[in-house]
């Protein structure tokens, strides 16, 4: 069978540039669809199921890291194994050259003959192996692992620009935070702070008995807390790990937490499940 890939790229003719250079970098492949937003990228994969996604970093909505992030939690892995996962970048040559130190798989803007090649030569390499584990044995499993461990590299890298995540040198203390459906201001206290959860332009910051609202992006909070106390556990989730009461499974094999203090269950994406791997 021939290898299949979606391409998501916003901009008509650099798509086109780029499935015309995969046609002579690797003529067997298969572009199934081209997509121009990050919604309809994951919708088409979802129903295409390809091998290799192409995705842009930067593009109008849903970017290329968010759909990215929500096919690591929506992908059929019962129907077909994980794809690989290959950035369009814009970034400059300093950020390529970040990309290349962590092994993670990107084509520069515009489209590089020589630098595709070394992608389709890794993409090849990894569709194999890939095709020669028996979908029901643990090699398989440790299959899907290897390729989840490679996404949240890729997307934590691509997040800051192919730079490790900064963090801070003191993490947060204290939050000035919005009362929900108020304009009053309160100073909370991030040990009082049981999780936050990204909702539109805003964070939801829930306490034990309240919650809050904050406008500053998740991925800029995230380098002011302490990452031994705070785990992010979905892609729009981070939680205190010593607020964890249970980690259940459901039917559909998806894990779920409980913390001390809420009510709600609380989603775990694909993407972190390897913290809770005694499940």
């Amino acid at each position: 069978m021939k290898p299949t890939a979606l391409i998501a790229e916003d901009e008509p003719l650099l798509a086109h540039a780029l499935k015309a250079e995969l046609a002579a970098a690797w003529p067997e492949l298969q572009v199934l669809a081209t997509a121009g937003d990050g919604r309809s990228a994951v919708r088409e994969a979802l129903r295409l199921l390809p091998q290799v996604l192409f995705f842009d970093i930067r593009m109008p909505g849903l970017d290329g890291l968010g759909a990215a992030a929500e096919l690591a939690d929506r992908w059929p892995t019962d129907e077909a194994p994980m794809p690989q996962l290959v950035f369009v970048t814009a970034y400059d040559e300093y950020a390529a050259r970040a990309f290349e130190t962590q092994a993670i798989d990107y084509v520069l803007k515009p489209v590089q003959p020589e630098r595709l090649r070394k992608t389709v030569l890794r993409l090849r390499q990894a569709l194999a192996a890939q095709q020669q584990a028996n979908p029901a044995s643990a090699v398989a499993d440790e299959a899907l692992e290897r390729t989840l461990a490679q996404w949240r590299q890729v997307l934590a890298a691509a997040g800051n620009g192919g730079s490790p995540p900064p963090a801070s040198a003191t993490p947060l203390k204290m939050i000035a935070a919005s009362e929900a459906g108020g304009s009053t201001v309160r100073m909370v206290p991030i040990d009082e702070v049981l999780y936050f959860e990204a909702a539109d332009k805003y964070i939801r910051v829930l306490t034990a008995r309240h919650e809050y609202l904050i406008r500053t992006p998740l991925k800029q909070l995230l380098t002011q807390l302490d990452p031994e106390v705070f785990w992010q556990v979905h892609r729009a989730v981070v939680v205190r790990s010593a607020a964890i009461e249970a980690v259940h499974r459901d039917e559909a094999g998806k894990l779920h937490l409980d913390l001390r203090g809420r009510p709600e269950k609380i989603p775990v994406s694909r993407l972190y499940g390897h913290l809770f791997r005694a499940m």
